[in-house]
C-alpha cells in the first residue's frame, strides 16, 4: 500500500493506493499546529483490507513528527484514537 500527501494552504489529505483504488483521509488546518481531522473515505473494494487503519497510523506519525496536535471530528479516526490509547499525545 502506498500513502501519498496532498496539502493545500487550508488543509490537505493522505491518500492510499491499492489494487488500482484509492482511499482518503482529510483533514483542515486551524493553526499550524493544529488539524482537524474531518473525513476518511474508504470504497468497498478496499474495505477490510486496513487501509483506513494504515491512514489513520499515517496521520498519527505525521502529527508526531510534525509536533502538530489533532481534533478528531471525523467519526471513523475518532474510534481509532479511541481504541489506541498510546495515541492520546496527538489530541488537543
Amino acid at each position: 500500500m502506498n500513502i501519498t500527501h496532498e496539502e493545500t494552504r487550508s488543509g490537505g489529505r493522505y491518500l492510499a493506493e491499492l489494487d488500482g483504488h484509492f482511499a482518503e483521509m482529510t483533514y483542515s488546518r486551524a493553526s499550524p499546529q493544529l488539524v482537524i481531522i474531518d473525513h476518511t473515505g474508504v470504497p468497498d473494494a478496499l474495505r477490510g483490507k486496513g487501509v483506513g487503519q494504515a491512514l489513520a497510523r499515517h496521520a498519527v506519525e505525521e502529527a508526531r513528527k510534525g509536533g502538530w496536535k489533532v481534533i478528531p471530528l471525523c467519526p471513523f479516526f475518532k474510534s481509532q484514537v479511541e481504541r489506541h490509547p498510546d495515541w492520546q499525545d496527538i489530541l488537543r
